[in-house]
Order: C-alpha cells, then structure tokens, then sequence
C-alpha cells in the first residue's frame, strides 16, 4: 500500500486575520531547529516499522513553507529518501506569492518539486489588504511567471470567496484573472468566520459583518459554471482541474487511506489510528531533541493524541470524506472489497433518505472520465444541488 507523508510547517511572516490554522508569526528564529526535529521525527517514525514503507505523494502545508530555504527543503528531502522508498512522488508545496523569487522557485523544482500551490485568495488590492495578506496582485502575476520559467508544469492557485459585503462581480473579476493565468489546478473556499480569530472577535463585536451564505452559494454555482466552460473538471467540492490534474496527495486522503503526519500541529492516518502532533513549535523541538528511538507505528514522541479507528467508525469516515469527491463518489464495489458489507447494509435508510431529498445519486462508473481512482461500479455521489448542502450529508454518517 502507498503512503503519502504531509509536513506541516507552523511560520508565518504575518498572522492573517482569518485564519485558525496551526501557525505562528515572528518565531522564525526556530525554523533551523524545527528542520532538524521534522528529519528526527522521520527518522524515528521509519525505525518504527521493520522495512520501508513505499510513499506517493509529499506535501508541505502550513503556515508558510515557503519561508524555508532550498538547503533545508533538501535536507528534509534527502532524509525521506533514506528512509522510504518512494514511488514516482508527486512532491507539493504551499507557498505565498510575496515570499518567492526565480531563483527560489529553480532550486525547488531542481530538488524535485513539481506542483506548487499559491494563496492568492483575491486579486483585488482591497480585498487582500482586508484579509491581511502580504502580497499583492502582481506578486501572483510574477510568482506565476517565475514558476513557469523555473519548469513548473502544475501549479494551483486558492481562492476565498463570500467575504463580508463582497459583490458576486468582484468574484467573478478575481476567477477570471486565475483562469488568465491558466493554472491546472484552482481550489475556492468560502471565507468561515472562525472562533478564536481576528475575524471572529470583531464579527461578535459588531465591528465586522457576518458573511451572506446566499451570497456566497450563488458565487459558488457561478464560478463551478464559469470554470467547467474553460475545461476545469470539478472533482471535489472545493477543488477543480484541468483533466488529469488533480491533487493525488488530497485525493489519498479524501479516499480515506493512509497518510503520515509530521511536524507541529500536524495530523495523520496510519494502521487503523488517527492521531495528531503537539502544536507549540518549541514543544515539538523539545519532544523530538530529548527522546529515543523507541516509539509504536504510527506514532512518535511529538504524538499527544491518537484514537483506534473502529470498522464502522472507518465506514463512516470513507462516506463522509469519499462523499466530497464529486465526480467519483464512493464506489460501491470498493466499499464491499475494504469492509465485507455493501453500502445499503450499512447506510441503507440514511442513503435512501438523502436520495429522495435528492442530495445523493447513484451514478455509473462508465460515464465518468479517465482519472485517476480504484476501480468500483456504481457510485453514490453528492448530486448539484448535494454539494450546496453537502455538511447536511455528511452529518447523517456521524456517531452511532
């Protein structure tokens, strides 16, 4: 079985306001510790297991790896190289657009990255000043080209719609200019206020509007529309691509099969455990420089929570996260081949409701696209109007 390893890199220049993520501004003085503890972290994860495990796909998420340098990216390359044996990788990297420059972007591709995922979120001055975000539009307009001239041939942009009083034509504006920029990849989130954040102190306070779900839902049906007339394919609910671009890493995930996770903060899935990372970046260089070798597959002495993953808990978890994929659903097939039951034995009465509220369809696999997905034959799918409401769906498959 393939494995993908995430590596979650906490820093930031600047907080935005927005967000809830796992990150710190202002603590880059650790990064050089941080690179030694992730590769401690790997090597005593690989010790862990009596032979190498075979991984796919590679992403660094944060924060901002970017703020990393070349040598401490090839650092932490060469040591997974010497611990797993890895197969024909795709090797992703979340970057900001003010944080790269061409020769940064060259020594990434030569080291073996190729996708590379920018945080646009909007291409209005305005807006971006509004999110706290530290770039604006003509750095994506250069990061892009850099990227291009470094040989990026996949490259994702995100983009966050449904801001507070943000019209549906200042949307349709910032879609527009990524599709000009003709990235394989386009992931959209609609802007939550989240609790604990800038965003969420000043909407309880008043000072800031709450955002319009109406709104927000008619951004979304545009731009699903406008991207699939310009050939993106919509293959999960967030997240759309040129055919045969998609995002393998986030695809073994919404598959619910295994992945590793390293580093502050960070989240994996591994041997029927769940299990989550300690978040403080100092208490994460402290458990990986005081600690030995000894530890139990999946886990590492950075592991403060972890959790057995039941057989109905893991059926549970496959419909929910296999439900956002939107044009390949949960095969029906598959489900028997990893679980022993059908589908209808399980969820039977939820499945038949939401089918007759019209949220789920059956569809069949031969009028689907070559891309990449086990093999199955019919297949639940959310159906349009499914993936407006798709927390309603997926709620019916939480607890007993």
């Amino acid at each position: 079985m393939n494995y993908s390893l995430y590596f979650h890199i906490p820093f930031c220049t600047h907080r935005c306001a927005y967000c809830d993520f796992n990150t710190y501004a202002g603590q880059e003085a650790f990064i050089p510790a941080y690179v030694d503890a992730l590769c401690r972290e790997i090597e005593i994860l690989a010790r862990s297991l009596p032979e190498k495990l075979t991984t796919h796909t590679i992403f660094f998420g944060g924060g901002t790896p970017s703020l990393l340098t070349p040598k401490q990216f090839e650092r932490i390359l060469q040591t997974i190289s010497n611990f797993f044996d890895l197969s024909a990788p795709e090797t992703s990297l979340e970057a900001n657009p003010g944080t790269v420059t061409p020769d940064y972007l060259r020594d990434l591709h030569s080291l073996g990255f190729d996708r590379i995922s920018f945080g646009v979120q909007s291409f209005h001055p305005d807006e971006l000043r509004q999110l706290e975000r530290i770039h604006d539009p003509f750095d994506v307009f250069d990061a892009v080209t850099w990227a291009r001239r470094a040989g990026f041939e996949n490259l994702n942009l995100d983009l966050i719609y449904g801001l507070p009083e943000q019209p549906l034509d200042r949307w349709s504006a910032t879609v527009k200019r990524a599709v000009d920029l003709h990235p394989e990849h386009l992931s959209l989130y609609a802007l939550t206020i989240e609790h604990g954040t800038p965003f969420g102190r000043w909407a309880v306070r008043g000072l800031m509007p709450s955002p319009d779900p109406d709104a927000a839902a008619e951004m979304y049906e545009w731009a699903g529309e406008y991207l699939g007339a310009h050939r993106y394919e919509q293959y999960e609910i967030s997240n759309w691509s040129k055919p045969g671009r998609q995002c393998l890493h986030n695809l073994q995930t919404w598959r619910n099969l295994p992945y590793l996770g390293l580093g502050a903060g960070a989240h994996g899935y591994a041997a029927g455990t769940r299990y989550s990372n300690v978040i403080r970046i100092k208490t994460y260089i402290e458990r990986l420089a005081s600690s030995s070798f000894d530890s139990l597959f999946p886990l590492t002495p950075a592991t403060v929570n972890q959790t057995k993953i039941t057989s109905r808990t893991a059926m549970q978890e496959t419909m929910m996260l296999g439900l956002r994929l939107t044009r390949e659903g949960v095969s029906a097939q598959d489900f028997i081949a990893r679980f022993g039951v059908r589908i209808m034995d399980v969820f039977g009465e939820d499945v038949e409701d939401l089918l007759g509220l019209g949220l789920l369809e059956w569809v069949d696999e031969k009028i689907l696209p070559q891309v990449p997905q086990p093999a199955g034959g019919a297949r639940l799918c959310l159906t349009p109007r499914g993936r407006l409401l798709g927390n309603q769906v997926f709620l019916r498959f939480v607890g007993d």
